[in-house]
């Protein structure tokens, strides 16, 4: 560009004059205010991005930095739980580290911190999960049948499904063997709802469908645990190794024979 002498400066004027130093002493770059011709500057950005290799474009739906997305959120919370119950069945809860949960499940530990306090209540999250996973689906008709026996049986075969699954039994093992070290174990079990939602169902079915018995409150519970505990306790025994698993079978006459004694009223208590 040729040297403008005094001259020019002075037909320029004093506005033009500071327009054209500042365009002289401003660096080309993309941001470069658009007085300039755009023919040059887009050969010119393009070059200097290239000179710069600037990373790799983000793909489609990945946020950069800040907090991860909702969905983003619940995948890895997934991802921690299945690393956790694979663990936690296999080696049991006392070998069973945080650094190996997140190791296994590919976060760092900060992460998993941001979703779980400490051992214990990833264990019952665990729990939970399980127990989400054995339940028939909502769209299966539990009290379905003409009569209380019908009824009764088509639960008793649903229990059973659910506690002799092998994640169930395994899960079984681990309270079993380790709860008298870490009694949080049993807790966990005990409040992961399963259970506790079983025995209401049964125990408000039997108080409508056995009025002669008059079961209050409390009896009404017991009952319901009674038919729970009859149904699965022999099955899930041999299960888990205290003596040979149950032949399908079995199974079907072992439920038949826990219907019949219930829908009978066969309870050592009666009304006053």
């Amino acid at each position: 560009m040729p040297v403008r002498g005094p001259t020019t400066r002075r037909i320029l004027g004093t506005t033009a004059r500071r327009a054209w130093c500042r365009d002289r002493a401003a660096p080309i770059t993309a941001g470069t205010p658009a007085t300039m011709d755009a023919g040059i500057i887009a050969p010119v950005a393009i070059r200097i991005r290239a000179d710069r290799k600037q990373p790799a474009k983000q793909t489609q739906g990945v946020r950069k930095g800040g907090r991860p997305r909702r969905e983003d959120s619940l995948k890895l919370r997934e991802q921690i739980l299945h690393a956790a119950t694979e663990l936690f069945l296999a080696q049991g809860y006392g070998s069973t580290s945080i650094e190996s949960v997140a190791a296994r499940a590919g976060v760092s530990k900060r992460t998993f911190y941001d979703r779980f306090e400490d051992k214990a209540g990833l264990f019952a999250a665990v729990v939970h999960r399980i127990i989400d996973h054995i339940r028939p689906p909502a769209n299966v008709p539990l009290l379905a049948g003409a009569n209380l026996p019908e009824i009764l049986r088509r639960l008793a075969g649903l229990i059973l499904t659910a506690a002799l699954s092998p994640q169930a039994i395994a899960l079984h093992r681990l309270v079993t063997g380790e709860s008298g070290r870490f009694p949080e174990l049993a807790s966990a079990v005990e409040n992961g709802g399963g259970q506790s939602e079983a025995t209401a169902l049964i125990a408000g079915l039997l108080a409508r469908e056995l009025p002669k018995i008059k079961l209050n409150a409390e009896d009404q519970v017991i009952a319901a645990l009674h038919f729970i505990y009859l149904v699965v306790a022999m099955p899930q025994r041999r299960a888990t190794g205290f003596g040979v698993p149950m032949t399908a079978a079995e199974l079907e006459q072992w439920a038949d024979k826990a219907v019949t004694f219930v829908s009978n009223g066969r309870f050592y208590w009666r009304a006053a």
